[in-house]
């Protein structure tokens, strides 16, 4: 393998190897065969053909987000030195190679008023987030970040470097726009940008006894919310701290538009703190404060048809410990309009992602239980986005079965060895 690629190669044994392995998600344990940490896309491309001829196959991350698990007798392929980023303004064009962060791209966009489509966390790869279909602040204005990506450049099963589009090879085009890292191996894509001249966007925090009061006007703001206007909420409880609820948000407009719609969050009771101002694109990060180093976490996402009176004061009749968070987010907008993914359109109004920290087993087993009675209070569509898949569940869960059914046959005839291993493969 050392004589195949020129990027590091690390073995068990070696000084170093297990904190390469080791995924975002320190709750997850990842077995591999090796790591390798590519030097640029032919150094993909040969340890593809290294890993056909020795039966091997190639588990792909940047940094580890989204990892299951499923690699035992795999090589854990990491990309993140394949981090080239050229940014055509005029074009609202932006080539991002595999390692690239999210906040990377923002801040490179950012000063000629454009935005990427990015999520909650400034540390997550485009490319991963896209393979996923990709969930963003700016979902509802211009739907799944896959929507946005015009071509692929990919090493494919043969060990070969190949520029997927929806000409050139539509049927894994539109696998690779949400269907996972099983497909190909992305070295680099291509997205299309997106005007943002004004961003407004902020936290408001009160303490829980107010949650009653903020949900209602959370559901009176998303009721009648323009597609410009994404609104989160989060019922929080840190350790050593109260709980407490929140409302994110981000408008792509002026202050004075976003203050206006927002106006139902005005006439609630003082709160903590209220972080709402004109913003740079580039520090959409700050709003969540999400962790930017790995640790571990046990999450569990439903995607919500809707958020009734029954079910919401059900929701807030008991306190969410163990769990460190409830996170309710707006859908609708662009995204339940059509979209040339496998993912389609959401029909589901909203998005539910719960999370709490497996700090022994019987902690573990009590977050997955509060997770499960969250999930049977609300009423849940059936099926969840792929990047908020937790490790134990699958594909199935993500993908209508026509559209899984497609995904599978794309597998078998563009990776028919089964070299690429995904975080969630596509058949069992």
């Amino acid at each position: 393998m050392r004589a195949a690629v020129r990027g590091r190669v690390l073995l068990p044994g070696d000084a170093g190897f297990d904190a390469a392995r080791r995924p975002w998600n320190l709750a997850v344990e990842q077995p591999v065969e090796a790591v390798v940490e590519a030097a640029d896309a032919d150094d993909v491309a040969a340890l593809v053909r290294y890993a056909r001829s020795a039966g091997t196959a190639i588990a792909t991350q940047p940094n580890g987000h989204g990892a299951t698990g499923r690699t035992e007798g795999a090589i854990l392929l990491r990309t993140r030195r394949l981090d080239g980023l050229e940014v055509d303004p005029a074009a609202r064009r932006a080539r991002v190679g595999a390692g690239v962060a999210s906040g990377r791209l923002q801040a490179a966009v950012a000063p000629h008023g454009l935005t990427g489509l990015p999520g909650s966390s400034p540390v997550v790869s485009v490319a991963g987030v896209a393979l996923g279909g990709g969930l963003s602040w700016f979902g509802r204005a211009h739907g799944w970040v896959a929507d946005s990506v015009t071509a692929f450049e990919v090493v494919d099963g043969e060990g070969r470097r190949r520029r997927v589009t929806a000409d050139a090879d539509p049927d894994l085009f539109w696998a690779l726009r949400g269907g996972g890292g099983g497909l190909a191996i992305v070295t680099s894509l291509d997205l299309a940008l997106h005007p943002a001249p004004d961003l407004y966007g902020g936290r408001m925090l009160w303490p829980a006894v107010h949650a009653p009061e903020v949900m209602d006007a959370y559901r009176q703001i998303t009721a009648a919310a323009p597609d410009e206007l994404t609104a989160w909420l989060d019922l929080l409880h840190f350790p050593g701290s109260d709980p407490m609820v929140a409302v994110d948000v981000t408008h792509l407009g002026p202050a004075d538009e976003a203050r206006e719609l927002l106006r139902p969050l005005d006439r609630l009771a003082r709160p903590l703190s209220d972080g709402r101002a004109t913003m740079p694109v580039s520090e959409l990060g700050a709003i969540t404060a999400e962790p930017t180093d790995p640790g571990a976490g046990r999450s569990r996402a439903e995607l919500l048809t809707d958020l009734d009176d029954r079910s919401v004061k059900a929701l807030l009749a008991e306190p969410i410990a163990p769990l460190l968070s409830v996170q309710i987010r707006h859908l609708e907008g662009a995204f339940a309009r059509p979209s040339g993914s496998p993912h389609g359109p959401l029909t589901e109004r909203y998005a539910l992602y719960m999370f709490g920290i497996p700090a022994d087993p019987a902690t573990a087993e009590a977050v997955a239980a509060k997770q499960a009675a969250i999930a049977d209070l609300l009423p849940a569509g059936g099926r969840k986005p792929f990047t908020f898949l937790n490790p134990e569940e699958t594909a199935a869960s993500a993908f209508a079965p026509e559209a899984l059914a497609r995904l599978r046959r794309i597998k078998a005839s563009h990776d028919p060895h089964d070299t690429f291993r995904a975080n969630f493969p596509l058949t069992p």
